[in-house]
């Protein structure tokens, strides 16, 4: 009896830590997002259901391409729950990402949210690194109509490797994945990460350090 009592309890413990590695289940229908909510949560409040109209369940952007006319030259639609409050407590999200010709969508990580891409136009060089100590690299160029998935939590990136504009289309486990790009949060820190840190870290140049931090990414 006290073996199935340990079972049990190894168990269940295994499954709450599956049970936390994606959004809450929802208890109810919907719960749109209120952002005038007072209440703090893990999340967003609900919006009164009764007030709730068809709009909260739709968004208008995705068919518009964005600006890349930036240093990555490439550009993010978020539609999460912030854009399109319906999504609040689904669980889900996505986002529209285009890119210049060699544009990137730099090294980053999202650390609430597994990512499947699709590419819609273009192709894409894609790839993500596993974690310490093997840091594997796994890497492959998408065409159109092809899809490539990133798991929770790990650094990955996308390049355009035609001389034309590229499309993507990314879904999410998670109505607000998060987003750490890693040399903003390396470099571009504030406070700053003490250099010393960071030449240690890097085997860079102190003056390399240095001009990396003055010029946030």
């Amino acid at each position: 009896m006290a073996n199935l009592s340990l079972l049990v309890a190894v168990l269940a413990l295994s499954l709450s830590s599956v049970a936390l590695a994606a959004d809450n289940s929802a208890l109810q229908d919907f719960c749109v997002a209120d952002p005038k909510g007072q209440v703090l949560v893990n999340g967003l409040a609900c919006k009164d259901p009764k007030l709730v109209e068809a709009n909260d369940f739709f968004f208008s952007g995705l068919h518009t391409a964005g600006n890349t006319t930036n240093p990555n030259g490439s550009k993010v639609t978020p539609v999460f729950a912030t854009q399109l409050p319906g999504l609040n407590t689904l669980g889900i999200s996505m986002a529209r990402i285009d890119y210049a010709p060699w544009g990137i969508n730099p090294p980053h990580m999202h650390p609430r949210a597994t990512e499947i891409l699709t590419v819609l136009d273009g192709a894409l060089e894609v790839g993500f690194v596993t974690s310490n100590p093997e840091n594997r690299h796994f890497r492959v160029v998408l065409q159109k109509g092809d899809a490539f998935v990133f798991p929770i939590g790990l650094v990955h990136y996308q390049r355009n490797v035609g001389y034309g504009n590229a499309v993507a289309i990314a879904a999410l486990s998670s109505q607000n994945p998060g987003l750490i790009t890693v040399a903003n949060a390396v470099f571009g820190a504030t406070p700053d990460i003490d250099s010393d840190v960071l030449v240690k870290a890097f085997h860079l140049d102190k003056a390399i350090v240095n001009y990396l931090q003055s010029n946030k990414f």
